[in-house]
């Protein structure tokens, strides 16, 4: 419960923050911020309250792994978005990153692994991501709704899963906390809105972001068996805000 309630109090300020920050500053920066472990991490804190701290150790690399998950679906948006409108876009990422995420829960990678794995990931994916030659983002105003109902819709997606999630037991715990819920629907709206070159701005923007996830997750694997969760959850989050530092300094400097 106190997971569902963290969420539901997270889901409104994480989108609603991205929307305007993707209003203000483009596309790129609202999937950078919903890039960073803004509920991996709450809901790993509250697996490591509740269980024992090998447990949650495991969940952190669970996470990881989802990671490349992550990865496959943004390319697979991005590219299908190019040919394709929304829903057919989403459909075809959501089922990569299903099939990618049934996968991986047959493999554990040791934390060395996953971590090149995933760094990699991300610079290949980056690298194959559509660069900008679809078609030219409008000038279209969002409505005085918008943003409301993407909280909504992202508040509502949340319940559902987490209503389901006792049904899919504990061994999926680490990967499922990487469900692109955020990302998503800012993805969605971007392209509905602005067109398939503001879906993969935002597509890039998550993997930059990305940087950040995979600092912070590899920290407290490192420390969360060795010292208090206070001292190893803060030094993973000060870890996150150093990488996601850097990270908006280069998204920044390649859209301009």
């Amino acid at each position: 419960m106190n997971i569902l309630v963290l969420k539901l109090i997270l889901a409104p300020l994480i989108i609603g923050s991205a929307s305007l920050a993707g209003r203000k500053w483009g596309p790129a920066v609202s999937g950078w911020i919903v890039g960073m472990p803004l509920t991996s991490g709450p809901v790993i804190f509250f697996v490591a309250l509740s269980h024992e701290k090998a447990f949650a150790a495991n969940a952190a690399l669970g996470v990881l792994s989802g990671g490349l998950s992550l990865v496959a679906y943004a390319l697979t948006y991005s590219w299908m978005a190019v040919k394709f409108r929304w829903q057919i876009a989403i459909a075809g990422s959501l089922l990569v990153f299903s099939i990618s995420t049934a996968l991986l829960q047959n493999f554990t990678f040791p934390l060395l692994p996953i971590f090149g794995l995933l760094c990699a990931a991300l610079v290949i994916g980056l690298w194959l991501m559509p660069k900008d030659v679809v078609e030219k983002e409008s000038e279209k105003k969002p409505g005085a709704w918008d943003i409301p109902v993407r909280i909504l819709i992202g508040t509502s997606f949340i319940l559902l899963l987490t209503g389901i999630a006792p049904l899919i037991g504990s061994r999926l715990t680490g990967l499922l906390t990487t469900i692109p819920l955020y990302v998503t629907i800012l993805t969605i709206f971007a392209h509905r809105d602005q067109g398939p070159a503001a879906a993969a701005h935002v597509l890039r923007g998550l993997l930059y972001g990305m940087f950040a996830f995979t600092g912070f997750f590899i920290a407290l694997s490192l420390l969360i068996e060795q010292v208090n969760l206070a001292a190893a959850f803060g030094a993973a989050i000060l870890t996150a805000l150093l990488i996601q530092g850097l990270s908006l300094l280069i998204l920044r400097q390649r859209h301009h």
